[in-house]
């Protein structure tokens, strides 16, 4: 692989954003990306996906590297060093990169790689949490597996096209794409490519969503013509599911407390054709009271720590911290208590997390069923969906009935 002196300093910017400035990788990707119109696929593949592997592997890399915080640009060129020391990729005759010690970090990598924290490239609490929460054999598999880059997968809109007719439509426009066995609307994209600028994205004939998060949806087990809110529907990845699902009959309430993410929802599905959503934003107690006994199906997809999740946000191990984990506890059992007023008697609820912690989910379930605003619930059943044993992202479902 030749390196590009603009396409390298691009990538040095991009971690200065991420590690100095603390801004979100996803947004920096994105604005790094306009720097220069004239790059081609290749190019922006290079800068987005160099960035994100530097960010995952931040700690093991900065002990390699021996560079600490505030990152300077010499300290951003060490660890761009030490990424293509470990990648075998030749170093060009630059000065930012002269007197890269490749022996020493090969050693030092091998060295460090037999200690998990390092090895993974996490922070001492989350390695100690994990560890504690899950057991020293499954925390090993699933932060291993968590390291690992998120595959792209569609969920195909059935409001407009079925599943076989929208793969032979995305491999007109040379993309390839595979079913996933146990997922009835997932493609796996077979190369990685921008979707977002097809023809079949902008008719709304699929969405991104990553496997696990397609497994939600369905657990809830909705019905056309019924009532179904979904109470932290967030930019609305699982309601556009749920309305497919519904066959765009019945009525979906779309809640949330950010009036932002709703409007999202809200273009999503327009392109999506679906026409049974109303937004809600939640700016006081009373439009929960105002629905409550309502709902035929309820979905509680909870705010979380997010750590089944970081395969698609490495830079959250670098942002996450254990008090917003004790925080987030009680807005689960919060949300719990007082949004499930909002299921009717016969009805069913599905509490989800993106977490793969048991204290952020069979924990909460249960706490939840031993209070006074539990007692008329029983758990169906629950599942783990693990990273280590998927391959896609953690998550918790636990179905809950109202007797």
């Amino acid at each position: 692989m030749r390196l590009h002196r603009n396409l390298v300093f691009a990538v040095i910017d991009a971690l200065h954003l991420i590690f100095n400035e603390g801004e979100y990788a996803d947004k920096v990707i994105e604005k790094v990306l306009k720097y220069d119109k004239r790059w081609g696929a290749r190019d922006r593949a290079f800068i987005a996906e160099t960035t994100y592997d530097i960010v995952r592997w931040k700690r093991l890399y900065t002990e390699i590297a021996e560079a600490h915080k505030p990152y300077t640009r010499p300290h951003l060129f060490r660890l761009f060093g030490v990424w293509c020391v470990l990648r075998g990729i030749r170093l060009p005759d630059w000065k930012q990169l002269d007197g890269t010690p490749e022996r020493r970090i090969k050693g030092r990598f091998d060295e460090l790689s037999k200690i998990r924290k390092f090895r993974e490239s996490v922070p001492d609490w989350m390695d100690e949490l994990g560890e504690k929460s899950l057991g020293n054999e499954l925390w090993t598999k699933e932060i291993a597996a968590l390291n690992q880059q998120a595959e792209v997968i569609l969920r195909t809109n059935t409001l407009k096209i079925p599943k076989p007719q929208l793969q032979s439509f995305l491999a007109k426009e040379e993309i390839e794409t595979e079913p996933l066995k146990g997922y009835p609307d997932a493609l796996k994209l077979k190369e990685r490519k921008n979707v977002f600028t097809t023809e079949a994205f902008k008719d709304g004939l699929f969405e991104v969503q990553d496997a696990s998060s397609q497994l939600v949806a369905p657990y809830l087990e909705v019905e056309p013509g019924q009532r179904v809110i979904d109470a932290c529907a967030g930019a609305g990845g699982k309601t556009l599911h749920l309305a497919s699902m519904m066959q765009n009959k019945g009525q979906l309430i779309a809640l949330d407390i950010y009036e932002s993410k709703l409007k999202k929802l809200k273009i999503r599905a327009r392109r999506n054709g679906v026409h049974n959503v109303e937004t809600r934003v939640i700016d006081s107690n009373k439009v929960i009271k105002k629905l409550h006994n309502s709902a035929d199906r309820l979905l509680l997809d909870a705010p979380c720590s997010g750590l089944g999740v970081i395969k698609r946000n490495p830079d959250s191990k670098w942002k996450l911290e254990p008090e917003f984990i004790d925080r987030i506890m009680d807005v689960q059992q919060d949300i719990l208590q007082n949004y499930s007023k909002m299921l009717k008697k016969g009805g069913q609820m599905v509490y989800a997390t993106c977490s793969i912690l048991p204290q952020e989910n069979t924990e909460q379930v249960k706490k939840f069923l031993a209070s006074e605003a539990g007692k008329e619930f029983e758990l169906v059943r629950e599942q783990n969906v693990y990273a280590s044993q998927s391959g896609f992202d953690g998550f918790y479902m636990a179905l809950l009935k109202k007797n």
